[in-house]
């Protein structure tokens, strides 16, 4: 019976994120007078679920910024060493700082100031002497779209989590489906499901030898079992015989290729599309002699050239009905002598040159 190629685990479903304003909003306050700093952390406590986080120099506040992530920030303007305008450019700067709310509060009445602090990135300003109602009415309203913020990524991770596990899904299944139209083949052919994890598995190290990316090694991984998919539409008479088969009847089972393709091209699977034509092109020869096309070369496709490889390795060193195993090192004389003729020499090289983890995985997956 097929054992199942390696499938990715289901992720475990994710709960809805906990609204964003569960926690008490973190305010900074940045001022170098320390009556200004008292008189806006009291006025930010009176305001339910925010807490304040005083600091007298800018420097100081943006390497608290940095390590953390405030709710809102409210930086005066005039201030030694850095003002306020510089403050906002630097802030903004900061990792995730783009959209945090950032209120500026100034004597300065000038609305060239103003249309520069917002140039900067401030959320809104302030003239002092401060107006607690307004100010109040201010940071409220910041906090809230601060929540809002946080409620929309919140819920874009839980969405993308929740997507992640739709997807893992969708693959179980599509893979479990290969295995079922892979065991569906097996029932009619002689050979095990031992020779269509090996022949899967040396696949993907050929693949993996010649370059190609992980995506297509695991691609050619999933896809190479459904390579004789087509023998479901073989006549018993002529799969299961033992000997050797009259022309009309070889002409028949070169069918099988045309019948796998059939069956599979037209899902809408990437692994089943890949299925179809290592299916159709599995049995082509590279110096164009074989079928059932007589493609020849380069125009045969990379994943049907890799598994004629694998295929025929495999079959060569397992035993069948009508014949013994050969030793291993008479099959791979075999693909030495057929390189460029039967096999594209690229991939007799790379899976020549894998040959330890190529035995490897025929020791793995013995037949039982």
């Amino acid at each position: 019976m097929l054992n199942a190629l390696p499938v990715t685990a289901v992720a475990q479903r994710p709960a809805m994120p906990a609204r964003a304003d569960d926690a008490r909003m973190k305010v900074v306050v940045v001022d170098d007078n320390a009556v200004n700093r008292t008189l806006l952390v009291r006025l930010v406590q009176r305001l339910e679920n925010a807490s304040a986080v005083a600091l007298a120099d800018a420097a100081s506040a943006l390497a608290w910024c940095a390590e953390r992530r405030p709710d809102l920030v409210i930086v005066d303007y005039m201030m030694p060493d850095l003002d306020g305008l510089a403050f906002i450019e630097r802030f903004r700067a900061l990792p995730e700082a783009a959209d945090t709310p950032l209120l500026m509060v100034t004597a300065d009445r000038d609305l060239g100031t103003r249309y520069r602090a917002l140039d900067c990135g401030a959320t809104d300003f302030l003239t002092k002497p401060v107006d607690h109602r307004e100010f109040l009415a201010r940071v409220r309203n910041m906090l809230k779209l601060r929540a809002a913020q946080n409620a929309l990524a919140g819920r874009a991770t839980w969405l993308a989590a929740e997507v992640a596990t739709a997807t893992a899904g969708l693959v179980t299944a599509e893979r479990e489906t290969l295995m079922c139209l892979a065991r569906a083949a097996e029932y009619r052919d002689p050979e095990t499901g031992a020779h269509i994890l090996r022949m899967a598995n040396y696949s993907r190290l050929i693949a993996r030898e010649l370059g190609v990316s992980e995506a297509e090694q695991q691609l050619v991984l999933e896809a190479a079992p459904m390579h004789d998919v087509g023998k479901l539409g073989t006549p018993d008479h002529i799969l299961l015989r033992p000997g050797k088969l009259t022309p009309e009847e070889f002409e028949i089972m070169q069918q099988h290729a045309i019948i796998g393709w059939e069956i599979l091209r037209s899902h809408g699977s990437r692994a089943l599309q890949a299925g179809a034509v290592i299916a159709y092109t599995h049995h082509e020869k590279f110096d164009g002699s074989g079928y059932p096309r007589g493609l020849a070369g380069e125009d045969i496709p990379l994943f049907g050239r890799i598994v004629a490889v694998a295929d025929v390795f495999d079959a060569l060193s397992s035993v069948r009905p009508y014949k013994p195993a050969w030793p291993v090192a008479h099959a791979r004389e075999l693909l030495l002598k057929q390189s460029g003729r039967h096999f594209d020499p690229a991939c007799v090289r790379a899976f020549l040159g894998v040959w330890d983890e190529a035995l490897e995985i025929k020791n793995r997956y013995c037949d039982g």
